[in-house]
């Protein structure tokens, strides 16, 4: 018997005893319960402010004629660097409205990456500000346990669900969690906007 493929082996079988006795295939399907329910009511409350409301199309088309691309996608740069306060979703309905709708969602997902990056930047600065880093211990204690346990694997969790990106991202940063593997699990953000946007398209 070859004795790499054995270490090979030894070495996921340990991975796969860590991962579950950690609890993070538990944290996976609690995580995809709440994914599959946030995306369709954001589907849902699209559609019923189509039908009741206002036609979706219609407020669009007079987002683009009021607001320049510019603004929007600032916006929304703001808006991932702090908590994702507005949903991602409305913005991707957005993009399927420009003239290059492709384009449009790839600044999006970009101007999302970017967000992550500062709220990492923000994370390692709070650790200099010994009041703001004790009381976000407390309140993001979860978060922050859970990045040091599974590292770049939580990473790529918030990149691709229904977590907001920036919690998950300043908490890397708290933990001084090495950037340059952040960089490389973030990158998964994309996936999730190019995913959502199949979505999404097709409804408006």
């Amino acid at each position: 018997m070859n004795p790499t493929k054995t270490r090979k082996k030894s070495r996921l079988q340990l991975l796969h005893q860590y991962y579950s006795y950690t609890g993070f295939y538990s944290f996976i399907k609690d995580a995809l319960k709440k994914a599959v329910p946030a995306i369709l009511i954001v589907v849902g409350i699209l559609l019923l402010i189509n039908y009741f409301v206002i036609d979706v199309n219609t407020a669009l088309t007079y987002v683009i004629d009021n607001y320049s691309d510019f603004t929007i996608i600032l916006t929304f740069l703001a808006s991932e660097s702090i908590l994702g306060i507005i949903p991602p979703e409305l913005f991707i309905a957005w993009s399927a409205k420009t003239a290059s709708p492709l384009i449009s969602l790839t600044l999006l997902a970009t101007m999302s990456y970017l967000g992550g990056i500062l709220s990492f930047f923000m994370g390692k600065a709070i650790t200099k500000i010994p009041a703001v880093h004790n009381y976000l211990e407390i309140k993001m204690k979860k978060h922050i346990k859970n990045t040091r346990k599974w590292g770049g694997l939580i990473i790529a969790v918030g990149a691709l669900l229904p977590i907001p990106f920036a919690m998950t991202s300043i908490a890397a940063g708290m933990i001084k969690y090495k950037f340059t593997n952040y960089l490389l699990f973030g990158v998964l953000r994309y996936l999730r906007f190019y995913a959502y946007a199949l979505v999404i398209f097709n409804l408006v």
